[in-house]
């Protein structure tokens, strides 16, 4: 109700005419639940003539005239809200119909309901359309009244203050007229389609206005206005500005755009690219990063803020126009940044700038930095906002955004979008640099671990190849070894250790050197991985306090040893992929080796395949990473390895070549290990064997006979120390061991000498005291020789002895 005003307004007497409520202009009531009237205001006593006390406590069935309307107390019941007529009856006597609209209010104890209804209701008068007008000129969004025709009747005040005119001065116009813009001519449309159907249209648009800096964004809403009759007098334009409210939904939109574009690699120069492609064109026409030279390799940069010129390289930038002409800096470049630069400042301030370019600005620049100036100048910079590139405390780079197509300067709201993806792009950066350091170390890691160069040995002519995982997946446990053993024969090794990075490359460096260990000992494949998954588990259990890793580790490994004198091979494997064999009339298959369990699961038996090999067939042996890269099948990958050890080679370094290239199309998804062999043969010409009779008279006849070989072979030079391993190892055979006694002599890189018996007991290496008899024997060949040892055969064992052969 609107009245004069009164001190108790607020404001002294005689201020003007002001708003007041009169509480009395409404009639109220509280009827509790069993109906009884708990409330009643001086707006109900100037409705029935009650005075409260007349009415308080008392039944409120009472007030109603002679039960007219018995349902309302009924139709309140299960309902929160209702409205209707009563006919009460007054004090007095006579019945008042009146509007009625009753609250249920729930509480602790007994729902009550409020009754309202105006005491004096206002009327109609001639005054009302002109509240209506003044009231249709101040509403707080812009509207304006089209007539059928869709000529404009009226406007109100902030429809001119948003167009820049007067009322007047559009008045008669239509949309399209007023608003030269595309969009006008889709609202001028709607408008039409309000007339034709009578329906409400709602519609966005997007305006460049005159007289205003930048785009707006408007809600639009086209209602149907009609006569008393129904008839369509015209349409009703109201317009909301939400412009903020929409760059608020776009900025969370690339905010939510950057955490799912921005880190998708490790890979450094692509997390900072990822950065300016996410920004550019959505928020800058022109985006750098530029990172502090430090931080390559891995390295932490200094602590603190840089000071005066800052040194940076450019590792990414993004522009709206193509190639980047704006930039001044190449990729990869390492440029210098003045101390007065954007740049410079904000990595000095720890904190984001926003500089707008001025010709004062420029004409400072001129004096630093003379061609970014004239870049400048030449595409029209006008805003610019340097965020630093901050993660974990360390102080990255330092990336620019630019603004010389879009007119908006960088604003507040702006800088915390800036800071937003920038600090999300840092994280990454600092992610992928941190993997790059650790990366590298594996690297270097798994490379100083893995053989720098195949051992020389007469039995296989052998090709290798290593090739880590894809920066994201991480340096693998893949390896590889050739080990030369006793009698010219040769161990081939690869294995692979579950997982990526320094703890798979360092568990990988413990199991090659427990395999060169065991196979040092001479212990056939499947005896060697039954220890080696023996030193697996210690690894794993922790039994070890040197071990690098606690809990689960897995690993697979194939073990073969080749005999270039019987041509036999022996394999075992671990849960590896089986080898692929090649014979010399081009055959290609892959061996049927039992497939024993991985290395670490423990009490399992492993299982051995011997065959003989022709002179010049090929093993090949290689961890899963090549045949199973990238979730192919692991039938497709055997296949096409058969396919290309099926084509003739020019070499084995040509078959390794096309191994890779053929099954690799691009960086392996994890680490591979390829070994390549190629089988000699040592003939009756390079080997002699004599059988020895149990009489100590055969050891003079094994020297003779020994001496005459190496005259054959033209090795007179060593006949000297070969009479003397001779003579102690047959002794000891003939003396210590059983029946048969064999001597062999092997012709190869070195001379071996090997004597064989029935027993298993092997002779052990002691220093004799001075009076002793004996025990000088195996003292004298180890001090003579280049190597010795024992090995376990299946009838006994053997004792060999190793020479280097003369220079010549």
């Amino acid at each position: 109700m609107i009245g004069s005003a009164s001190a108790r307004d607020g404001g002294p007497s005689g201020d003007g005419p002001r708003e007041r409520v009169d509480e009395a202009a409404t009639a109220r009531a509280v009827v509790d639940g069993h109906g009884v009237v708990t409330a009643w205001n001086e707006g109900a006593r100037r409705l029935l003539g009650y005075r409260a006390p007349e009415v308080i406590g008392k039944s409120g069935a009472r007030l109603l005239a002679d039960a007219a309307h018995p349902h309302v107390p009924d139709a309140l019941t299960g309902q929160r809200r209702w409205s209707g007529t009563a006919t009460l009856l007054h004090r007095d006597g006579h019945r008042l119909t009146v509007g009625l609209l009753a609250h249920r209010r729930e509480s602790a104890g007994d729902d009550d309901w409020l009754l309202v209804s105006p005491a004096t209701p206002p009327e109609a008068t001639p005054q009302d359309d002109a509240f209506l007008r003044r009231s249709f000129a101040q509403a707080p969004y812009s509207m304006a009244l089209y007539d059928t025709g869709l000529r404009l009747r009226w406007a109100n005040g902030d429809m001119e203050r948003v167009m820049g005119l007067s009322e007047a001065e559009m008045r008669g116009l239509r949309v399209t007229e007023i608003v030269l813009d595309p969009e006008s001519e889709r609202t001028e449309e709607g408008m039409r389609t309000v007339l034709r159907t009578g329906r409400p249209q709602e519609l966005g648009a997007a305006l460049h206005l005159a007289g205003h800096e930048r785009e707006s964004v408007w809600s639009v809403s086209l209602v149907p206005v009609r006569d008393s009759g129904g008839r369509l007098e015209g349409v009703l334009l109201s317009a909301h500005d939400v412009t903020e409210q929409y760059l608020a939904r776009q900025r969370l939109v690339l905010v939510d755009d950057a955490s799912l574009r921005i880190g998708s690699t490790l890979d450094l120069p692509r997390t900072a690219q990822e950065l300016a492609d996410v920004a550019v064109p959505r928020f800058a026409d022109f985006v750098t990063v530029d990172l502090l030279p430090s931080i390559e390799g891995g390295e932490d940069p200094p602590q603190g803020p840089p000071h005066g010129p800052v040194m940076m390289r450019r590792v990414a930038s993004q522009s709206v126009l193509e190639g980047c002409p704006e930039a001044v800096v190449p990729h990869g470049t390492v440029a210098n940044y003045p101390e007065r630069s954007t740049a410079a400042r904000c990595l000095a301030e720890g904190r984001p700038v926003i500089e707008h370019i001025t010709p004062a600005a420029l004409a400072d620049l001129d004096r630093t930095a003379p061609q970014r100036a004239a870049r400048m100048r030449q595409f029209g910079f006008h805003s610019v906002l340097a965020v630093p590139m901050r993660a974990r405390g360390l102080t990255l780079g330092v990336a620019t955004f630019s603004r010389h197509r879009r007119p908006q300067r960088f604003e507040q709201d702006d800088l915390l979008l800036g800071q937003e993806i920038t600090a999300r792009a840092a994280v990454c950066i600092d992610n992928a640099r941190r993997y790059t350091r650790e990366r590298d170390t594996s690297l270097t890691l798994q490379n100083s671990l893995l053989p720098r160069q195949l051992p020389e040995q007469a039995a296989l002519d052998v090709a290798s190849r290593y090739l880590p995982a894809s920066a994201r997946a991480g340096v693998g446990g893949d390896w590889f070894d050739v080990v030369p053993l006793s009698g010219a024969r040769v161990a081939l090794v690869v294995g692979d250790v579950v997982g990526h990075g320094i703890q798979a490359s360092a568990t990988m460096g413990r199991l090659r050197t427990a395999v060169r260990t065991l196979a040092d000992v001479d212990l056939p494949p499947d005896e060697l991985l039954t220890h080696l998954d023996d030193q697996v588990n210690r690894l794993a259990g922790g039994g070890d306090t040197t071990a690098p890793l606690d809990g689960d580790i897995g690993a697979t490994c194939l073990y073969a040893v080749y005999d270039p004198v019987s041509r036999h091979c022996t394999v075992a494997r671990a849960g590896h992929p089986v080898p692929a064999l090649v014979r010399p009339d081009g055959t290609v298959e892959f061996l049927d080796v039992p497939a024993g369990p991985p290395l670490g699961l423990g009490g399992l038996p492993f299982e051995s395949t011997e065959l003989e090999l022709a002179e010049g067939s090929l093993l090949v042996l290689y961890t899963d990473g090549l045949v199973e890269n990238r979730g192919r099948d692991i039938d497709e990958g055997i296949a096409a390895m058969r396919e290309v050890l099926g084509r003739p080679a020019q070499d084995l370094e040509a078959t390794c070549d096309d191994l890779l290239s053929t099954l690799l199309a691009d960086r392996p998804s994890d680490d591979v290990a390829l070994l390549v062999a190629r089988t000699r043969a040592l003939d009756a010409s390079h080997v002699t064997t004599w059988p020895v009779s149990p009489d100590p008279a055969a050891v003079a006849e094994m020297r003779k006979a020994a001496c005459r070989q190496l005259s054959e072979w033209g090795l007179d030079e060593a006949a000297f120390v070969t009479e003397l391993v001779v003579s102690e190892l047959v002794t000891n055979a003939i003396r210590y061991g059983r029946p048969p006694v064999e001597l062999r002599l092997i012709y190869d890189r070195t001379l071996i000498c090997e004597v064989s018996d029935g027993s298993t007991t092997a002779p052990h290496l002691r220093r004799a005291r001075t009076f002793d008899e004996g025990g000088r024997g195996l003292l004298l060949v180890a001090q003579l020789t280049q190597g010795w040892g024992t090995r376990q055969i299946p009838n006994g064992k053997i004792i060999w002895a190793e020479q280097t052969l003369p220079a010549d």
